[in-house]
């Protein structure tokens, strides 16, 4: 009996060990429905919004090395771009599968008609449509081998009338290969730059992602040149645990070590980081940068050398030509500078905060000590990653997933799905924003309906908390950001899903220690601080000075002492601000 071609792309996705496609179906996707319905090896995740389906994928693939999903004609794959725009940037290897309408239908303006091409070319590095049968198994298998080595987004435009066609077997592999190589600079740049960091007395360390798998080597380099080591977000889960070295994060959600020990160095190197606040980089430092991604090499700061080499097999060719340092000198000052931050920070963790007003940094902390030692955490944009990147501790099991590049709201609770289903050993956490788990609250409904353990955090200040700071920042009186919230906890009892409100401080633990306890999925709607301030203390004193000359405006208006009195009420840790 024959094959359809829908069938035929079902045998492929799990021959490349896709196990699921998050999807809705549709029109042009049924056939490709039917051949999973067919098919117990792979699942049909029925997500309530294409979006949400597509974020899910880049948890999974994040977590799994591969995932899938799905939209159908029009509307329903023109959802799946803000998720694939995520799953590109992050570099989570995803295949989307644009089904269109039928062929004998292109250029006509038809119902649902989309360009796929044009739609999906800036977030995909392979992006065609099948005109026919004999073009599926060539282009699935491209589309696969792309996201998989290129690690990002492939594209199969797949149009309903051709999936129905019958399969044609054509002499191209049905295999996919999940290979690496170790990549190394020249030998001549290796020595230059071993020379350039024997040279220098005060090096630090800077790390992102691409020291993913290079913990023990980045360890070792900075115990021989006894360099402090600070990490974007990115690079967090890889570089902070079991590290003697390690001084903390930089940028706004940082905290002042890094920041001090890339300023007062004298030789700064980058590690697999393509950290974009190029404000907090040094201006007058020696600088190199070494990447598996050339094209990342000087374009957030002026450098001294840029080297090419994924960094585990740069480090071991490097640290065999390098001195040992004696002098700690630099590296003490950066970690006692380091040490009495995070001391500090307990201020806001031992209080627990006000009625309606609980001290976020106090939640995070608690979900990070009730948190089990492998739980994979996904945090919304915005405040939650500042709590996340602050208080979430890492210890080389756990995981760390966000829309850290791409940037988008939204992202937590779907990519916790992607989490679940491609881990179901282990915790998933979901840290949301209350304007981030309203965005796509209706996929509450799918952790529901696949029954998925999440424990969703809301972090519910009532405000589009980041933006409003921005506001500050910028001068500029908070305008359309305060947010008239439904009972989170009604809604996700509504969809049976267990619901724990907690706007006491004296229940916060109590909630959570019962939230972690649950076995099934529930949802922690936590009346946050809206006025807790989440940037490092040099920009809090630029936004004082914005907040000041809004002030000034509104003095014209004569309501000068209601702002101050206001502004005092909020900010009492800056009392010499006012002074």
């Amino acid at each position: 009996m024959s094959k359809k071609v829908a069938e035929q792309l079902v045998d492929m996705l799990i021959q490349a060990g896709i196990k699921r496609i998050y999807a809705i179906t549709g029109d042009s996707l049924n056939e490709l429905n039917d051949a999973v319905r067919r098919t117990p090896e792979l699942k049909w995740i029925h997500v309530r919004n294409e979006e949400a389906g597509a974020f899910a994928a880049s948890a999974d693939a994040q977590l799994s090395g591969l995932a899938c999903c799905a939209g159908s004609s029009g509307p329903g794959h023109v959802h799946l771009v803000n998720g694939l725009y995520d799953a590109h940037r992050s570099g989570a290897p995803v295949l989307a599968i644009a089904s269109t309408c039928a062929t004998k239908e292109f250029g006509s303006n038809y119902f649902q008609e989309t360009n796929v091409i044009k739609l999906f070319d800036d977030c995909s590095y392979y992006n065609q449509v099948a005109a026919n049968n004999k073009q599926v198994p060539r282009m699935v298998q491209a589309a696969i081998q792309t996201a998989i080595q290129r690690k990002g987004v492939g594209v199969l435009g797949f149009p309903g009338d051709v999936a129905g066609e019958e399969a044609v077997e054509i002499d191209s592999s049905v295999n996919n290969f999940f290979c690496k190589a170790n990549i190394t600079p020249v030998w001549e740049e290796l020595v230059q730059l071993s020379d350039l960091i024997n040279r220098h007395p005060k090096v630090c360390i800077f790390g992102g992602i691409g020291c993913a798998d290079a913990h023990d080597e980045v360890v070792e380099l900075a115990s021989l040149i006894k360099a402090p080591v600070g990490y974007s977000f990115r690079g967090k889960m890889f570089l902070e645990h079991d590290n003697p070295y390690e001084v903390g994060m930089t940028g706004l959600l940082g905290l002042p070590a890094a920041y001090h020990s890339m300023h007062e160095s004298d030789l700064v190197i980058l590690l697999g980081t393509d950290f974009p606040y190029t404000p907090f980089y040094p201006q007058d430092k020696k600088i190199v940068q070494i990447d598996i991604k050339p094209e990342n090499l000087g374009r957030r700061a002026k450098l001294y050398m840029g080297l090419y080499g994924d960094i585990k097999s740069t480090l071991k060719a490097l640290i065999p030509l390098l001195k040992e340092k004696t002098d700690r000198s630099f590296l003490d000052a950066q970690l006692h500078v380091h040490a009495k931050v995070k001391e500090q920070q307990q201020a806001y963790i031992k209080d627990y905060g006000k009625h309606d007003a609980i001290h976020p940094e106090a939640l995070a902390a608690l979900v990070d000590e009730y948190a089990s030692d492998d739980a994979i955490f996904t945090c919304d944009t915005g405040m939650c990653n500042v709590w996340s990147a602050r208080h979430i501790s890492a210890n080389g099991r756990r995981s760390m997933i966000g829309s850290f590049v791409h940037g988008s709201m939204a992202n937590a609770m779907p990519h916790a799905i992607g989490a679940a289903l491609a881990c179901p050993d282990r915790q998933v956490v979901a840290m949301c924003g209350d304007g981030g788990i309203s965005m796509l609250l209706g996929d509450l409904a799918t952790i529901k309906q696949y029954n998925l353990p999440i424990k969703i955090i809301v972090f519910n200040n009532r405000a589009l908390g980041m933006v409003k700071l921005e506001m500050e920042v910028m001068g500029l009186p908070d305008f359309e950001v305060d947010m008239h919230n439904p009972d989170f906890t009604l809604v996700a009892e509504s969809m049976g899903i267990k619901g724990i409100t907690i706007n006491d401080p004296q229940d916060l633990e109590q909630g959570i220690a019962e939230a972690f306890a649950h076995e099934g999925p529930v949802l922690v709607n936590v009346y946050t601080d809206g006025t807790a301030l989440a940037l490092p203390p040099h920009i809090e004193l630029k936004m004082v000075a914005g907040m000041a000359v809004s002030m000034t405006k509104m003095m014209l208006g004569g309501k000068f002492d209601e702002v101050l009195a206001t502004v005092k009420g909020n900010y009492k840790h800056l009392p010499e601000i006012f002074d």
